[in-house]
C-alpha cells in the first residue's frame, strides 16, 4: 500500500493531458512502443477526431524510482562526487485521464474522488484557462495534493520569447497553487522533456491510498474492532465505491471501483448497498490499460469488478459495492448530476423506439449523467426526453448513439426546466407544451461564468451583453488575463454563447460555469397552430422580448417547408391566448371550367361556388400531417 499512488491529470481542455499520458504510458514501459499510438487512451473514435477527451480512462502502471543522493564541491579545475547512494523501490500508480470541458465536470469529480493526488496541467502557449480554476477548485474541495506542471514548452520558439513566456506562466501557475516557482515542473507531453521528474514528483509529494480507516465514524467506520489481543486489523467488510461502469456482452457489467478495504475475489458473493442486489463476482482485475484479470483486488487499489448483471439499471456510479454483510455501510458517494438541458430525441428510418432506448441505457453505463423518460409527439410517435449537462454534452451523446448503435433519430428544440407559480401551485416544468398560458411568476435556472480573457479584449467580452442576458459582477487580474465574474440564465447558454465568446476574442477568452440558484424570468410560451390546430412539437419558451421575432420567424420558415394542399392552411404563432403572426398558404388551385367553351358565364360561376364549397368542406376535416423530413428542417439550427 506505501508504495501505491493514485492520481489524475486535470486541465483545461486541449492543454495536453492525453499526450502526457501516452508520455506516462511509455516512460512506465506499460505498452510497448510497436503498440503506441496517439491519445492510446482515448478509446472512442469521436473522442480521436474532435481531439478531446470525453470518457476518463484509468490505467495501472507499475514503475521503478531510482533515487541518487549526490552533494558535489565545485573547483576551479573539477567537479568532485564526494557521496552517492541509490535506491531502488518498485511502485504502482493508477492514473486517471479526465476530460477538460465544463459540460463533463460530472466525469472529473467522479475521478477525483477515487484518488489521492493530482498533476494541474496548464498549457504554456495560453496561460491559466477558466476549466484550469475550476478544476483546481474540485480538487482541492476533494482533499486531493496538487502538482503543478506547465506544458508545451517545446513550442515556445525563441529564446528570448521562450524565457519570458514561460516565465510568466511558471509564475502564475505558482501563484495559483500558493507553492514557490521551483515547485512548478516544466514539461513538454509532446517530446518527453521533463516528464520523468513530473512523475517522480507525483511519487513523492501525493500520499499512500487512504483505506476505511481514513472515513469518520460518523460516516461510514463504525464498525467494532477485534480485542487488543488478536491482531489489529478490521473487521468491517470489504467495501469498494463504483466510480464507472461499462458493458460486456460475456461478462455483464464491468463496475470501475476504487477499493477502500478489504478484499475482493471472483467467486464471491456481494452486494450493490444502494440497488439492494446481490452479485457473486465473475471475475475480478486492472487496468493495463486492456482489461487484465487477476487473483484479487486490495485496498487502495483501482480496479473493475465482473458483475455478470444484464440491467444497466442496477449499476449506479456512485454506489457502493460491499461483501454480504447486513453491517456493510456506504462509503461517501458522488451527488447526483442534475441535467440542465433537456431535449428529446425520437426514432427515426429503421431504428425501433426499443432501439433507442436501449442504446441510451447502454451509453449511461459509461455516461452516469444521462438521464431520460417517455415522450411523446403526435407526428413523431414514441420517444425519449434526455437531460444533458450542456450542448456539448448533448452533440456528443447524438454523435455516439449514431456511430456506436447504427441508431437513426430527429430531436427536439433545446429545452431547460422552469418552475412555476400558477393558481396557487408550485411546480417545476420540463415540458414546454405543460407551461401555463398565463403563470403568476416563473423563475429559470441561472448560472455563474467565470470568463478568463486577454486584456486587450475587456470591452468585446463585455459588449456580449447586448446580446445575452450577461450581468458582470466583478473583473480581477490573473496574470496576464482578466477574470470576468458574471452571471447569466442558462437558457442563454444554449443560444451559441460559445460561438459567440470565441468570436469575440478570437478564439483567446475561455469559460467555465457551474449552476447559481435561480432568478425571476420574463417569459412565455410560444404556440405553433397549423389549420387550428397546435403542434406540441414545436412549442418553446421564449423570452418576451424576443417573442414577436420568433414568432415571425417560425411560420416564415413554416411556410416555405409545408407543401401546398387543396384548401388555404393557415399558420399561426400564439402566445398569451392572442394570435401574435400569420402566414397562409393558399390552397392548390384546379381549373374546373377548362373543358367548357362558349356560352353563358353563369355556367362556370355555378362550377366556381360548387368548388369553393368543396374547399370550405374539406378545410373543415382538414389535418395536415408533418412528415419528419419537414420537422428534421424545422429543427435545424
Amino acid at each position: 500500500m506505501n508504495n501505491t499512488r493514485n492520481f489524475v491529470i486535470i486541465a483545461h481542455i486541449d492543454s495536453g493531458k492525453s499526450t502526457l499520458a501516452d508520455r506516462l504510458l511509455e516512460l512506465t514501459g506499460t505498452v510497448e512502443a510497436r503498440n503506441m499510438r496517439p491519445q492510446y487512451l482515448d478509446r472512442l473514435e469521436l473522442e480521436r477526431e474532435r481531439g478531446i477527451t470525453i470518457k476518463m480512462a484509468p490505467v495501472r502502471m507499475a514503475y521503478k524510482l531510482t533515487t541518487n543522493d549526490k552533494r558535489q564541491t565545485t573547483t576551479s579545475h573539477q567537479s568532485l562526487v564526494v557521496s552517492h547512494k541509490s535506491s531502488d523501490s518498485e511502485y504502482i500508480l493508477n492514473l486517471i485521464d479526465t476530460p477538460g470541458h465544463s459540460d463533463f465536470a460530472y466525469e472529473v469529480s467522479r475521478a477525483l474522488a477515487a484518488v489521492e493526488g493530482a498533476i494541474l496541467l496548464v498549457d504554456g502557449t495560453k496561460g491559466i484557462q477558466a476549466q484550469t480554476l475550476s478544476n483546481l477548485r474540485a480538487a482541492r474541495k476533494a482533499g486531493l495534493k496538487i502538482v503543478g506542471a506547465v506544458n508545451k514548452i517545446d513550442l515556445l520558439q525563441t529564446q528570448t520569447y521562450a524565457d519570458s513566456r514561460l516565465n510568466k506562466v511558471v509564475r502564475a501557475t505558482a501563484e495559483l497553487l500558493g507553492v514557490g516557482e521551483e515547485k512548478i515542473f516544466k514539461v513538454s507531453a509532446k517530446t518527453g522533456e521533463g516528464v520523468r521528474e513530473l512523475l517522480d514528483a507525483v511519487i513523492e509529494r501525493v500520499p499512500a491510498p487512504r483505506t476505511d480507516a481514513d472515513f469518520s465514524p460518523t460516516s461510514a467506520d463504525n464498525f467494532p474492532r477485534e480485542s487488543a489481543s488478536s491482531p489489529r486489523k478490521s473487521a468491517m467488510p470489504a467495501r469498494a465505491l463504483i466510480f464507472d461502469s461499462l458493458y460486456d456482452d460475456h461478462k455483464g457489467i464491468l463496475a470501475f471501483t476504487r477499493v477502500f478495504g478489504g478484499e475482493f475475489k471472483a467467486g464471491e458473493e456481494t452486494m450493490l448497498l444502494a440497488a439492494g442486489a446481490k452479485v457473486k463476482i465473475k471475475e475480478v482485475g486492472y487496468f493495463s490499460p486492456e482489461f487484465k484479470p487477476a487473483q484479487k483486488i486490495s485496498a487502495g487499489s483501482i480496479g473493475y469488478i465482473a458483475t455478470g448483471l444484464k440491467e444497466p439499471a442496477l449499476i449506479k456510479t456512485g454506489d457502493t459495492i460491499a461483501k454480504s454483510d447486513k453491517r456493510a455501510k456506504p462509503l461517501p458517494g458522488y451527488k447526483e448530476p442534475a441535467p440542465v438541458v433537456f431535449i428529446s430525441f425520437y426514432p427515426d428510418g429503421a431504428t425501433k423506439f426499443e432501439d433507442l432506448k436501449k442504446g441510451l441505457e447502454r451509453l449511461r453505463l459509461t455516461d452516469a449523467a444521462l438521464s431520460f423518460e417517455p415522450d411523446a409527439n403526435e407526428a413523431l410517435g414514441r420517444g425519449l426526453k434526455v437531460g444533458f449537462l450542456g450542448q456539448l454534452h448533448f452533440e456528443i451523446t447524438a454523435s455516439r448513439l449514431e456511430r456506436e448503435f447504427g441508431l437513426g433519430f430527429l430531436t427536439s428544440f433545446p429545452s431547460i426546466a422552469y418552475r412555476v407559480l400558477d393558481g396557487g401551485r408550485d411546480f417545476v416544468v420540463k415540458q414546454p407544451q405543460d407551461f401555463p398560458e398565463k403563470p403568476e411568476r416563473v423563475w429559470q435556472p441561472m448560472i455563474k461564468l467565470e470568463i478568463l480573457a486577454p486584456s486587450g479584449y475587456l470591452n468585446q467580452v463585455v459588449n456580449l451583453k447586448n446580446i445575452f442576458e450577461l450581468e458582470v459582477k466583478e473583473i480581477k487580474n490573473m496574470g496576464e488575463n482578466l477574470l470576468i465574474m458574471a452571471r447569466m440564465p442558462l437558457a442563454e447558454l444554449i443560444r451559441d454563447f460559445d460561438d459567440q465568446l470565441k468570436s469575440v476574442s478570437a478564439g483567446y477568452a475561455s469559460f467555465s460555469y457551474e449552476l447559481d440558484g435561480e432568478a425571476e424570468a420574463d417569459v412565455l410560451k410560444l404556440e405553433i397552430l397549423i389549420v387550428g390546430d397546435v403542434l406540441p412539437a414545436l412549442t418553446r419558451i421564449v423570452p418576451k422580448k424576443d417573442l414577436e421575432r420568433e414568432a415571425r420567424a417560425t411560420v416564415l420558415r413554416l411556410k416555405k417547408l409545408l407543401p401546398k394542399q387543396q384548401f388555404s392552411q393557415a399558420i399561426q404563432a400564439k402566445a398569451q391566448g392572442r394570435i401574435i403572426a400569420r402566414e397562409t398558404i393558399p390552397a392548390m388551385r384546379k381549373d374546373v371550367t377548362g373543358y367548357l367553351y362558349g356560352g353563358d358565364r353563369s355556367r362556370k360561376m355555378k362550377l366556381w361556388k360548387k368548388q369553393q364549397r368543396g374547399k370550405e368542406k374539406l378545410k373543415s376535416m382538414a389535418k395536415v400531417d408533418i412528415t419528419p423530413e419537414i420537422f428534421r428542417e424545422i429543427l435545424k439550427k
